[in-house]
C-alpha cells in the first residue's frame, strides 16, 4: 500500500489531463492523516493554487468558521478536492479531469480510512455519491457506501454567493456533528 506522500508524488508528476499545464502548485490535501472525517471540495481556486493548500481563500475561511461552530478544528480532519490542480478561471472541473483525479482521491480515502466523507458542492457529490446528485434537492441526507457515511452540503463558495443557503448548510453541519458523536468520533 502507498503512503500519502507517495500518492502526492504521483500527482506532482501527473500529466493525464490538461490541468497540470496551468497550475502554479499542486493542491493535494492536508490535515490529519488518521482523520475520521474527510471533506472533499471540487478543485483549487486562485489562493489554493498559489499556496498549494486547500480551502485557504474566502470559502476556506468560511469553512473553518463553520467547523469551529460545531467544535471541530481543521487540524482534526482531512481536506482535499476532487481535482488537485486549479481549473482555469475557477471553472468547474470537466468530467474527464475529475475521472483522472478520482484515482488519487480513492487512494487518499484508502490510506486515511475516514468514517465520514463530507462532499462540499455538486461536483464533489456527483463524483462521490451519484452522477445525478443535486445539492439543492439531495443535500443533508446520509448515505452509507461501504464503510463510509457520506453527506453532501453546499460548497462554502456557494454560501458566499447566496446567503439564503446558509440556514440549510448550518442544518447539515449540525447533522455532521451529530453523526460524529453517534460514531464516537468526539
Amino acid at each position: 500500500m502507498y503512503t500519502l506522500d507517495e500518492v502526492k508524488r504521483f500527482c506532482l508528476y501527473c500529466k493525464k489531463c490538461r490541468l497540470h499545464k496551468t497550475r502554479t502548485k499542486l493542491v493535494f490535501g492536508e490535515g490529519n492523516e488518521n482523520a475520521d472525517i474527510m471533506f472533499v471540495g471540487e478543485g483549487p481556486g486562485f489562493y489554493e493554487d498559489k499556496s498549494g493548500r486547500p480551502f485557504v481563500g474566502a470559502a476556506g475561511k468560511l469553512l473553518t468558521k463553520m467547523l469551529n461552530a460545531i467544535n471541530i478544528n481543521r487540524e482534526e480532519i482531512y481536506i482535499t478536492n476532487i481535482v488537485k490542480c486549479r481549473p482555469p478561471n475557477n471553472r468547474n472541473p470537466l468530467e474527464d479531469e475529475s475521472e483522472v483525479c478520482l484515482e488519487y482521491l480513492r487512494w487518499q480515502v484508502k490510506i486515511i480510512q475516514p468514517k465520514m466523507i463530507v462532499c462540499l458542492g455538486a461536483v464533489s457529490a456527483r463524483n462521490i455519491i451519484d452522477k445525478n446528485f443535486s445539492v439543492s434537492r439531495d443535500r443533508g441526507r446520509w448515505i452509507k457506501k461501504g464503510n463510509f457515511f457520506i453527506i453532501a452540503t453546499y460548497h462554502p463558495a456557494a454560501l458566499l454567493r447566496d446567503e439564503s443557503k446558509k440556514r440549510a448548510a448550518w442544518e447539515d453541519f449540525k447533522s455532521i456533528k451529530n453523526k460524529a458523536e453517534e460514531l464516537n468520533i468526539f
